[in-house]
């Protein structure tokens, strides 16, 4: 992020259910990684969200076990 402000990150099922946030406040400048503990998810397509002021990006990722 290149500026401070409040950012949320979430993954989705294919249904649009909330499965996980990772984090949901005010983040400082910079870069951020996270770690999924998927361990009671199933294989599956998901979608993450990352919110971030006015910036909103989805993705797509596939859980293989």
């Amino acid at each position: 992020m290149s500026y401070k402000s409040h950012a949320t990150l979430k993954v989705f099922d294919v249904l649009g259910r909330e499965v996980t946030t990772f984090f949901d406040g005010e983040k400082s400048a910079g870069r951020f990684s996270v770690v999924w503990d998927a361990g009671g998810v199933s294989s599956g397509v998901y979608f993450y969200r990352l919110t971030a002021g006015d910036f909103i990006q989805t993705r797509k990722l596939t859980l293989l076990r």
